[in-house]
């Protein structure tokens, strides 16, 4: 079915020269503050008449004395801000004021004193201490400044997707799966110890081990209470701890391993994840079961994951069957962050061994784009500390596994850190040009859409009857000037519009992309004179 187009008077109009209001002051309808823009706009602005100027800039003397501490207290503050956005954060691109990061700023011109928060999007960022430093430095600079108080904080745990989630996962922020669809290439040894490196690093973890057929949280780890517990008047899941971590697996049921069929363990583990209170976490970890089977796809559906981390070896075949999960995700759309590849080689007599060959790691990310490869040596430790239920990023801190879990931390960090930002300004609404910005994740395009054309083409039964594919929602059912009145993300894959009439439409970003387009963001940029 074709889809619809925009109406021909559906275009981006903008003022001619000849018609441009004259700089000058101009006073908003809507509200008390005075404009001195050459380029303000007609419809929210009128311009003052000469009474009504000299009124404005004649104040009294009283009013003069008053507002001078305040003028003052404004440059001061202007002043702060300025020098803070010196600061770039490196995954962003982006100067932390316009991040948003800079929080209750406080000035005291007269004794010199600045104090501020920064509000980071996580707790483990790696780069907190830095930011602390040089937000001290570059304030300190000021020639009025005397003192400087910096504090460190970071935003509150939610998910950045919309939709009903269960109550157990409404204050998860960040959900990743480590995945290797292959059974026996420490898929399992690989989230246990990524989920205590983030930990160390100061968030909020929580580990959920999804295979029911052979969990083995139970044995990679020592809780002191080894058995999940049931608060009656919720019934939700208590999840047992260690180290602070928060742990759930099917083996703290008191069950041992299931033996059941794929449906029921697909319902064992939707409870098991959706019922429990796992409280405000900055990252709940999920150790996947091998395969693609049900057990993943209800994983994948039922769960908002923010990433994914793929788990390999060396061998060609384990290879072939990473290929399929990695396409797996890639449908769900599911990013892949980062590759690890597991029991790559070991040192003996001053050489370096590779008894499995070389390779498959490589060619995952050779194959499906992935940006970064870990490699994992063979070590008797780490084996011994999985079953010893010790982590051995815990019981060897400073040791060379350690280190590269380190790496693979501050990858996942910044690489969730991305995603929630792109997927939360992919799509948002103009109210300046009343147009639909669109910017998919991942892709370099931005183009503005019409609102009312991504109404009418909306996909859902309430517009399209399933059975005939016959048009229910007509042209004329949608007002030319309808306005979203709130956009969310779902997922990594759409967003949710809500219309004025109440009507909440899925807008997929491959939809939005093949809908008629009203000007590419590129021909928005004013020409160079």
């Amino acid at each position: 079915m074709p889809l619809l187009q925009a109406p021909s008077s559906a275009t981006l109009s903008f003022l001619p020269l000849s018609s441009q209001p004259k700089a000058g002051l101009y006073v908003a309808e809507n509200c008390c503050l005075l404009c001195n823009s050459p380029f303000p706009s007609q419809r929210h602005l009128r311009p003052l008449s000469v009474a009504s100027t000299r009124s404005i800039l004649t104040p009294k003397v009283a009013s003069v004395k008053g507002s001078a501490s305040v003028v003052s207290n404004q440059t001061a503050e202007a002043e702060v801000l300025k020098a803070l956005a010196q600061i770039i954060d490196p995954d962003f691109g982006t100067d932390i004021v316009s991040c948003g990061f800079v929080k209750d700023l406080l000035i005291n011109e007269a004794l010199g004193e600045v104090s501020f928060r920064l509000e980071l999007t996580t707790p483990a960022c790696p780069i907190k201490d830095m930011f602390e430093q040089r937000a001290n430095e570059v304030v300190a600079a000021l020639p009025w400044v005397k003192e400087v108080k910096v504090t460190m904080s970071a935003q509150p745990a939610k998910p950045v997707y919309a939709g009903q989630l269960p109550p157990g996962l409404q204050t998860i922020s960040n959900i990743v799966a480590v995945s290797s669809c292959k059974g026996g290439v420490g898929k399992s040894t690989v989230a246990v110890n990524l989920a205590y490196t983030l930990a160390d690093m100061g968030a909020r973890v929580g580990i959920f081990d999804a295979d029911v057929y052979g969990p083995s949280l139970p044995t990679m780890v020592s809780p002191e209470n080894r058995l999940l517990e049931m608060n009656p008047e919720k019934r939700t899941i208590i999840p047992t701890e260690y180290l602070g971590v928060k742990l759930v697996s099917f083996g703290f049921a008191g069950q041992g391993r299931a033996i059941m069929r794929g449906p029921m363990v697909s319902g064992v583990i939707n409870q098991l994840l959706t019922t429990t209170e796992w409280g405000e976490l900055d990252y709940l970890v999920i150790d996947m079961p091998p395969g693609t089977g049900d057990i993943q796809l209800t994983l994948c559906q039922v769960v908002p994951l923010t990433a994914a981390v793929i788990v390999t070896t060396p061998q060609k075949l384990a290879f072939i069957d990473v290929a399929k999960g990695v396409r797996m995700f890639s449908k769900l759309k599911v990013p892949c962050v980062a590759v690890v590849e597991n029991m790559c080689h070991f040192d003996a007599d001053g050489k370096r061994h590779y008894p499995f060959g070389k390779g498959s790691g490589a060619q995952v990310v050779q194959q499906f784009g992935i940006p970064h490869l870990f490699d994992l040596p063979i070590r008797p430790t780490l084996s011994a500390s999985g079953d010893s239920g010790t982590p051995e990023v815990v019981a060897d801190p400073q040791g060379e596994v350690a280190s590269t879990f380190q790496e693979l931390g501050v990858c996942v960090v910044q690489q969730c850190a991305k995603i929630r930002q792109q997927v939360s300004t992919a799509v948002s609404y103009d109210r300046s040009i009343k147009a639909i910005k669109v910017k998919v994740p991942n892709s370099d395009e931005e183009f503005y859409l019409h609102p009312a054309t991504v109404r009418r083409n909306d996909r859902s039964a309430d517009s399209v009857d399933e059975w005939t594919g016959e048009q229910k929602l007509q042209y004329s059912d949608v007002p030319e000037d309808i306005e979203p009145e709130e956009i969310r993300p779902m997922g990594n894959y759409a967003v949710s519009i809500t219309w004025p009439d109440g009507f909440s439409q899925i807008a997929p970003y491959d939809q939005l992309q093949t809908i008629e387009r009203l000007v590419e963001v590129s021909q928005l940029t004013p020409a160079q004179p």
